[in-house]
């Protein structure tokens, strides 16, 4: 996979220039190819690509963008993240104040942080400080009790001083904690395979050390509560999230809030179902627990958090939001695209794979759009593959064509944020490893939020002609999108045109820019996977910048 970026050349002067990318100042153009499994990753020169029979090897495509209007205008967080509550249990919540982590997730902010997952309806909060003595149980098998002093010690200190919590932790004490979580990582399977989920414990201090990692990387905290503690009458038990308020406004701390994950799944996880109606009332008896509160008074209220939308689903979000429709200030919902267990990797490769989104996107809005016109959707907890991921796949260079595709068709369908699962984590879904390094999709996603803004663009093609047949659905091979630059980014003026292209085609394309793009100098960001195992590299060479013409080949 291949990412090129292309820039024009000069500006026109500020009283010509149009109120939203009118004259493209900067243009990016962004090309993911489709490299064949054979080629040799390594080397840095063009990778050659087998031709179909019958194919030109070359097919010109005419570009162009339509700069007068945004035809969306997406959340300045669009690209956001997620941590999974099973850190709590695996010991890597201990571990969020590392300067390494904090600086990479600094690198994809401004974003919101979401906590939430599939054991967030079955963590309980109890406003205990030291977690030394309270932790109960065996302790941490894993860890030199001099180590774990060690770590109460330096937070006692670091509770006294300004700013940021940040820890450098011995390589030992890393090569412990990969230990223990390597072995917790087959509980936490046993149980997401069982749908049998064991309860976790949220202390003070681990709250302390999640919202000292939120805020020092520049990310705004959504928590999601627990959802399944019910009373008798199946309505839900505050009382520890009520707890849990008081805490965190006795700390100040800035957070949003959610109320349970994937209640369409709750009678398979839980033996009790809780149906789209009672799940509003919920959300409503949450809104007016934090209007007493006054740091959490004007607080965001996000959900329901719904899985796939199939018919049942369906049916939840309806009643959810006649009910409390108006309660919270986006609708929220999860994707998966693969069992991972069954993955292979052309899998990321297949045009029928990318558009299983654009249907869920449409059903989603026609709900929404029917009891509360023009409320913000946002997809929360995409992954590329379910059950954890799959290693080598799922967190490896050919899930990029997954991911680049999810954030473009999202922006393009009007989803205000998308929420990657997940940052740092067990599994292979995450953007970093356990060894703190940066996977692929960190890359492509750092790149992202350096180039691309929050404005929408419409894009012409000429060139491609395709003759439907009957009873054939035709894809697109070739998807582009294109957005206003990112203004944060001071290397180019405002007005700049971000395009990025992904070429599943299995033949060449030339794009040539035309219309308003056309005689633009162009910047060209070469992203190639590293080492030799091709479209499974965890390993991304880092961009080089060519500097060209407004014509680019694809292969």
């Amino acid at each position: 996979m291949r990412v090129l970026c292309a820039f024009p050349e000069a500006m026109p002067s500020s009283n010509s220039r149009p109120p939203a990318c009118l004259a493209p100042v900067a243009l990016f153009l962004a090309l993911l190819l489709h490299l064949s499994l054979s080629s040799q990753a390594g080397d840095r020169r063009p990778l050659p690509v087998d031709r179909a029979p019958g194919l030109k090897e070359k097919t010109l495509i005419l570009l162009d963008v339509s700069t007068k209007n945004p035809v969306r205008t997406v959340n300045e967080n669009f690209l956001s993240l997620q941590l999974d509550p099973s850190i709590i249990h695996d010991g890597w919540l201990d571990f969020l104040s590392s300067k390494r982590l904090v600086t990479l997730a600094r690198g994809l902010s401004p974003a919101f942080l979401r906590f939430g997952g599939k054991r967030t309806d079955f963590l309980q909060f109890q406003n205990l400080r030291n977690p030394a003595k309270s932790r109960g149980g065996p302790g941490p098998d894993y860890y030199l009790k001099n180590y774990e002093d060690d770590i109460v010690r330096s937070d006692v200190a670091l509770d006294k001083q300004k700013g940021c919590k940040i820890a450098q932790h011995p390589d030992v004490m890393l090569e412990l904690q990969r230990e223990k979580a390597a072995q917790m990582h087959l509980v936490l399977l046993k149980e997401q395979f069982s749908n049998t989920y064991s309860n976790l414990i949220l202390t003070a201090r681990s709250l302390d050390k999640l919202y000292n990692f939120a805020d020092c990387s520049g990310l705004h905290l959504i928590f999601a509560l627990n959802a399944l503690r019910r009373n008798p009458n199946n309505s839900w038990n505050s009382s520890s999230a009520l707890s849990l308020l008081k805490y965190s406004a006795s700390k100040k701390y800035n957070i949003s809030w959610e109320l349970g994950n994937e209640p369409n799944n709750y009678r398979t996880m839980h033996g009790r179902a809780v149906n789209g109606s009672q799940l509003g009332k919920d959300y409503i008896q949450l809104k007016s627990l934090l209007q007493p509160i006054r740091i959490y008074s004007r607080a965001s209220l996000y959900g329901p958090n719904i899985g796939r939308p199939r018919k049942n689903v369906i049916a939840l979000l309806d009643g959810f939001m006649k009910v409390a429709g108006s309660t919270v200030d986006a609708v929220t919902w999860q994707h998966c695209y693969i069992d991972g267990r069954v993955v292979k990797v052309m899998d990321f490769l297949k045009t029928r794979l990318l558009d299983t989104l654009s249907d869920q996107i449409r059903k989603i809005q026609k709900v929404v759009n029917t009891y509360t016109p023009g409320k913000k959707i946002w997809l929360e907890g995409v992954v590329t593959t379910s059950a954890g991921g799959t290693n080598n796949l799922s967190d490896s260079y050919a899930a990029g064509f997954l991911w680049l595709n999810t954030l473009g068709m999202l922006a393009n369908q009007g989803i205000d944020v998308v929420i990657r699962h997940s940052f740092f984590d067990h599994g292979y879904n995450h953007l970093v490893d356990q060894n703190f390094n940066p996977l692929p999709d960190y890359w492509l996603s750092l790149l992202y939020k350096r180039l691309i803004g929050p404005k929408v663009l419409a894009v012409h093609v000429a060139g491609l002609q395709r003759k439907p047949r009957p009873g054939r659905v035709i894809r697109d091979k070739l998807r582009i999108y294109a957005h206003c630059t990112n203004h944060h980014n001071h290397n180019y003026v405002r007005g700049s045109i971000t395009l990025f292209i992904i070429n599943l085609h299995r033949s060449r394309k030339k794009i040539k820019l035309a219309g308003t793009l056309r005689d633009k100098l162009v910047h060209q960001y070469l992203l190639q996977p590293y080492g030799q195992e091709g479209l499974k590299s965890k390993f991304r060479a880092w961009p080089v910048r060519k500097v060209l013409r407004a014509e680019l080949a694809t292969t």
